[in-house]
């Protein structure tokens, strides 16, 4: 019997940043929602705020279209500043330990191909 999915967060990419490829060598994307400030906005993917329905754990499940996480790690900020401004740092390094306070630790992996109208999700199982 499979176990129902819950999905605690989904967003759709709005924009992508001029720059914001730069950070795929670095293995992490940014997001943000669209009052992201000019400054930051050429390195983010601007995404829709949407709230966030329950506390995000490791051992969820980050989706960016069909390509699937599993998260390792999350920074104490996460929920809050994802929640209310659609930040994070998406940090592709399989971390066991949140380093950085607003960055979302997933396991390594191809880098996801972010474009406009893609679907960002969590999910809890």
């Amino acid at each position: 019997m499979m176990t129902k999915e819950r999905i605690i967060f989904s967003t759709k990419v709005l924009e992508i940043g001029a720059e914001s490829a730069d950070f795929k060598s670095i293995g992490m994307a940014v997001l943000f929602g669209d009052e992201a400030p000019d400054a930051l906005r050429p390195s983010c993917f601007i995404i829709e705020v949407v709230p966030i329905s329950e506390q995000i754990t490791a051992g969820m499940k980050l989706e960016v279209d069909n390509q699937v996480y599993q998260i390792t790690a999350v920074g104490g900020e996460v929920q809050t500043n994802l929640g209310r401004l659609g930040h994070t740092a998406i940090s592709f390094t399989g971390a066991k330990e949140a380093k950085l306070p607003g960055t979302l630790y997933v396991e390594q992996g191809d880098y996801p191909d972010f474009k406009v109208g893609s679907v960002v999700r969590i999910i809890a199982e």
